[in-house]
């Protein structure tokens, strides 16, 4: 049977995109959520409206529509919500990749998917409005979890529903309905949802990093066909 990565690769000709991306005209900034970013303080990380003050002034000053990173990344920032906090270990590596944009920028569905699971996990520090697809892909069956979204997302959903490639399915949540956080995606590919509905891990334990990473792969995969048309 083939892989994930082996799948996605075969098909990449036909894989759509996940937000608007101008090749020609477009910069994409890559972000740094680790330790080793001195310059995200306590203080900025406390205050939503600093953090979000602090991406804008990063996309502004690198001439860039969107900044990306994260995919098993082990991340300081998740200190500041006590969702990611366990007695045993805090989780704090990062099983997706972020896309830092805009409220309300359009999200899309890069190939024909439907409806898995959505909720509104609405602690500080969650998901918030989030959006779980289901895709079949020559035989390979997989999930995608699309999180930080506005709740206007989440109306005229149903288990079930069909969502073709090509629809833009959502857009990205202001602060108050996207976990707190400064505007931006959370994609995350799942292989098995282990039960869950409207949610699944984003952040694990390190010590838990092999189990969880071979459950979500790398959605560079796929936005790749957004940001470099592979």
């Amino acid at each position: 049977m083939k892989t994930f990565e082996e799948v996605i690769l075969s098909k990449k000709s036909v894989i759509g995109k996940v937000v608007d991306f101008n090749l020609a005209d477009d910069k994409l900034l890559p972000l740094d959520f680790t330790a080793a970013n001195r310059a995200l303080t306590d203080e900025i990380l406390d205050d939503t409206d600093l953090f979000s003050s602090w991406i804008n002034q990063q996309l502004k000053t690198n001439d860039a529509k969107y900044g990306i990173g994260g995919y098993d990344e082990h991340r300081t920032i998740y200190s500041r919500s006590a969702h990611f906090d366990t007695d045993e270990e805090p989780r704090r590596l990062h099983l997706g990749v972020d896309i830092w944009a805009a409220a309300l920028t359009p999200i899309y569905n890069f190939y024909d998917a439907t409806v898995h699971s959505f909720a509104n996990n609405n602690n500080f520090g969650d998901y918030g409005a989030t959006i779980i697809l289901s895709y079949n892909i020559d035989g390979y069956q997989f999930n995608a979890l699309y999180g930080h979204l506005s709740l206007a997302s989440l109306n005229d959903l149903e288990e079930g529903k069909f969502i073709s490639a090509g629809t833009a399915f959502a857009t990205l949540g202001v602060k108050e309905e996207n976990g707190f956080w400064p505007s931006h995606l959370h994609f995350q590919i799942i292989k098995d949802m282990e039960g869950c509905k409207g949610d699944y891990p984003g952040v694990c334990r390190f010590s838990e990093r092999e189990k969880y990473l071979n459950n979500c792969p790398n959605p560079n995969l796929i936005l790749d066909c957004t940001f470099k048309r592979l």
